[in-house]
């Protein structure tokens, strides 16, 4: 544990304080914060390995937050502290994308030995396939995320580390703006010392492979002073006799019950 960063967020000073000093002897980085209005701004400048996270912090509740957080495509292993017992606010925090909750307060060997858990769980290396996931059609290719490659008509593009990792996290999130630097914590290393402008080029890269038209791209979408976006292909428009069928749908695979394949 001793490399992992996490954020603390809870309104109560001396809770706060007892936790954070307790992670911080068994070897952690610790982050405190008062709200969850301050979670959100830091999420992307300071990316943290766990968060844990009062679920009823003052304005923006932690449970708030966190459902902000999934609707964004963010996995980030994030654990809620509950100081209601009752099954339907436990149920809750777990229906709103909470990865654990546990009862506040909680004893900290007991909240530690659960970040623990949480983190083998994640614990997937930059560039590791994502194998829950299901090929994807991106207009005339199909990405086949197991094996890391492109398809087009028999042939198979194998992509690099970089450009795997940015692809599957851009088409794990169809339709939601991900940043750069969420981008770069999900292609490198977090001691690799990248800047933002390093996603730049992998995306240039990835366009001249999957787009039909690199510079007006179709699917990797640029989201100014953000980052970027992966635009499915619409289903073309069904024939009047065939209007009450069904269309295909893409279903995202990040959401709160993807469950990465364990590296312990």
């Amino acid at each position: 544990m001793s490399s992992h960063h996490v954020h603390l967020v809870d309104a109560d000073h001396a809770s706060r304080g007892a936790l954070a000093r307790y992670f911080e002897a068994h070897g952690l980085s610790v982050t405190v914060m008062d709200s969850a209005a301050e979670l959100l701004r830091r999420m992307h400048r300071q990316r943290p390995d766990v968060v844990v996270m009062d679920a009823a912090l003052p304005g923006l509740s932690g449970l708030q937050a966190c459902r902000q957080l999934r609707g964004e495509g963010d996995r980030v292993p994030l654990i809620l502290l509950s100081a209601r017992n009752e099954e339907v606010d436990r149920v809750l925090a777990l229906e709103m994308g909470a990865d654990d909750v546990t009862g506040k307060p909680c004893a900290p060997r007991e909240l530690l030995a659960r970040m623990q858990a949480l983190l083998r769980r994640a614990n997937v290396a930059p560039g590791q396939p994502m194998l829950s996931m299901a090929p994807v059609d991106i207009g005339a290719l199909r990405f086949d995320i197991a094996s890391r490659s492109l398809l087009r008509d028999g042939q198979v593009h194998v992509l690099s580390t970089v450009e795997y990792a940015v692809l599957a996290e851009l088409v794990a999130n169809p339709g939601i703006a991900v940043s750069r630097e969420r981008l770069l914590a999900a292609s490198h290393g977090r001691s690799d010392g990248l800047l933002p402008r390093a996603i730049d080029v992998a995306v240039m890269r990835l366009r001249k492979r999957v787009e039909p038209d690199p510079a007006h791209p179709r699917f990797l979408q640029t989201i100014r002073g953000h980052g970027y976006m992966f635009v499915p292909a619409t289903a073309a428009p069904a024939p009047a006799a065939e209007t009450r069928r069904a269309r295909p749908r893409y279903i995202s695979r990040c959401s709160p019950a993807f469950s990465p394949p364990s590296t312990t």
